[in-house]
Formats: structure tokens, C-alpha cells, sequence
């Protein structure tokens, strides 16, 4: 079932698509997703990304073994927040500038950015479906994109102060969430053995992030409140599930600088999300009783590390002339 907001966005890009607008290219759609033929996913995926970039995505997801979201290609839905990340940020990836001026947008402390040297193929200012070099989240083998806490977008810049810091990067579109318990999630239906309401799933969660010999990654955290019970907790139901992930995910960057590429000594998450999207900023959430903002600032211990911005005011500040293509572009799509 869609949210109103989810609706209004479809609605829109299928207007586009069947008026000709020139922002999906003449791209036609009615394509299967998900066993039926949906008029919001396009027959070619090609015209999915904005056109000056889509040569270049596409080498650079494969030639840096990036998985794509839902299979071994771009999508053609055009909601998907994976495509639209891309879209926003990729053509301004190697303008130290631009990517400076977006940063500024969310503290004017930083006064650099570094080029992030672990893409092997086209690196630049701005890294997507980031991975550490190692496993500290007990997930096995990072792998971009695919079966482990990987970042939508990942800024490395200096502060003002000298450090170094880690900007990960959550870019969310029409995205909204029900109220499943990712602690007590049974195994998978076609699995050897499968035992109806065995929480298999969930129970492999709570020892990966809760109550590993190696480490209790919440309990240790410098960032995340300790819980008395983490079943059933906020920590398990998203959007808290994925933001407490990539919250250990950074301090584990920090913590295992000396062991890393990137070495940092700080950093902050930042959620980018339309402001239009009330279904996803503005639910009370049954774990909670709060909206998303309000609940997982009081997970933290320095709420100051967790920052929300619209797409919109991120990309503020940006050369209008230089980008006018882009910002037409994303004006006509998203806006």
C-alpha cells in the first residue's frame, strides 16, 4: 500500500513519461516489477539517470563491484532513492567546490574535502555505496551495495579544527515504513528446516549488533544509548534499524582508523529526505510514540552527530550556470 506522498510522486513521473517530457528522455514505461506490469518503472532503465552521467555510473558501479539495487543493473523505477541519490549527486562528485559548498550547508566548520581514494575507478569527492575495509559489524566480507552496512553517499572532509571527518550520507525518496520487528523476523520461507515463527532472523540481528563474544557493538557504542532489552527495541524497527547500523558503522571507521584508508576522527550522519515526505518524517512511530527525528535523536548521546536536510537546501549554493542542465533536471523530476 503507498502513502499519499508516494502516490503524488508517481502520479507526477508517470505524467512525465507519457507527456514526453525530456527529463526520462522519450523513455517509455510498463515494465514487470514485482510480477505485474507497472506504469512507474520504465521498459528501458537507461533513461531512469540523468543523461550526462549515465555512461559514467554505469562504469563506475561495475568497475568499483557495486551492486545495483534489485539486480545487476539500474533500476527503471523511478522512486527508487538509489537512482535518485545518483541523479543529485554524481555529476558534481569531481567539483571540489560544489562539494564543499554542499557541505557548508550542514556546518560551515568544514573548510576542505579529499578526495576518497578506495573507489579504484573514477575516484573523486563524493564515494557511493561506501564500505569500510573491514568487517567490524560481524556482517562478513563488506561488499558495496549488497549483504552488509554500506553508505548512500560518503563525504571525507577536514575540519576547521584539523580532523578529519566521515560524512555518511542516507538519501531517502518516497520511502516509508510499517511497523515490523526486525528482532523477532522468522527465516525465510524456502529455507532447509524452516520453522514457522522461529525468529531465526532475528535472533542472528541480536547477536550480530547486541550480544557478540567479540564485542556488544551497542553496549560499547559512544554514540548509541544502551538499552536493558534490545528485543523488541527501536533499534530493530527502520528507519531506526538501518540509521543504528550505519551509526556503528562509522564509529567502527573511527575507532579502526590505523586500520583503514580512510582515516577519520569524527564525523556526521546525515539524512536526506524531501521535506514533503510526512509519511516517513512526520508518523508517530509505535516503538516510540514520536516522530522519526524525535526518536532516533534520543537514541543518541550527542544528538548534535545526526543532521536532517531536503535535498533541496543540500544542493544549495551550488554555480546555477554551471549546473543549469542539472538543476532543471532535478527541478522538473523531483521538485
Amino acid at each position: 500500500m503507498a502513502s499519499k506522498y508516494q502516490e503524488t510522486e508517481r502520479t507526477k513521473a508517470e505524467n512525465l513519461i507519457k507527456n514526453g517530457s525530456p527529463v526520462f528522455y522519450g523513455g517509455a514505461a510498463g515494465k514487470y516489477f514485482r510480477t505485474k506490469n507497472r506504469d512507474f518503472v520504465l521498459q528501458d532503465s537507461k533513461k531512469n539517470i540523468f543523461a550526462p552521467i549515465y555512461n559514467d555510473v554505469v562504469e563506475y558501479f561495475k568497475k568499483n563491484s557495486i551492486s545495483w539495487w534489485g539486480g545487476k543493473n539500474p533500476t527503471g523505477h523511478v522512486l527508487s532513492s538509489q537512482i535518485a541519490c545518483l541523479n543529485h549527486l554524481f555529476q558534481i562528485r569531481n567539483d571540489k567546490l560544489a562539494v564543499l559548498t554542499i557541505l557548508k550547508n550542514i556546518s560551515t566548520d568544514f573548510i576542505d574535502v579529499f578526495q576518497i581514494d578506495t573507489d579504484k575507478f573514477l575516484p573523486a569527492y563524493i564515494q557511493f555505496e561506501a564500505v569500510s575495509d573491514n568487517d567490524y559489524l560481524n556482517e562478513g566480507k563488506p561488499t558495496r551495495g549488497n549483504n552488509c552496512t554500506s553508505i548512500d553517499a560518503l563525504i571525507y572532509a577536514k575540519h576547521k579544527n584539523g580532523e578529519k571527518w566521515l560524512i555518511p550520507i542516507e538519501w531517502k525518496y518516497t520511502e516509508f515504513y510499517n511497523n515490523a520487528d526486525k528482532s523477532i523476523e522468522e527465516s525465510d520461507k524456502k529455507s532447509v528446516g524452516y520453522i514457522k515463527e522461529d525468529e531465526a532472523k532475528g535472533n542472528e540481528r541480536l547477536n550480530r549488533y547486541c550480544y557478540n563474544p567479540k564485542g556488544r557493538l551497542i553496549d560499547d557504542s559512544n554514540y548509541l544509548k544502551t538499552m536493558k532489552q534490545y528485543r523488541n527495541s527501536v533499534y530493530f524497527f527502520e528507519p531506526f534499524y538501518q540509521l543504528m547500523r550505519q551509526t556503528l558503522w562509522v564509529e567502527q571507521m573511527i575507532k579502526n582508523k590505523n586500520q583503514e584508508t580512510l582515516k577519520a576522527d569524527n564525523f556526521i550522519h546525515l539524512h536526506v529526505i524531501p521535506e514533503n515526505n510526512r509519511d516517513l518524517l512526520k508518523k508517530v512511530y509505535k516503538c516510540s510514540g514520536l516522530d522519526m527525528e524525535k526518536t532516533w535523536k534520543n537514541q543518541l548521546i550527542d544528538q548534535s552527530k545526526y543532521k536532517i536536510i531536503s535535498p533541496e537546501l543540500f544542493l544549495d549554493g551550488i554555480n546555477l550556470q554551471k549546473y543549469k542542465d542539472l538543476f532543471y533536471y532535478l527541478k522538473t523530476r523531483y521538485q
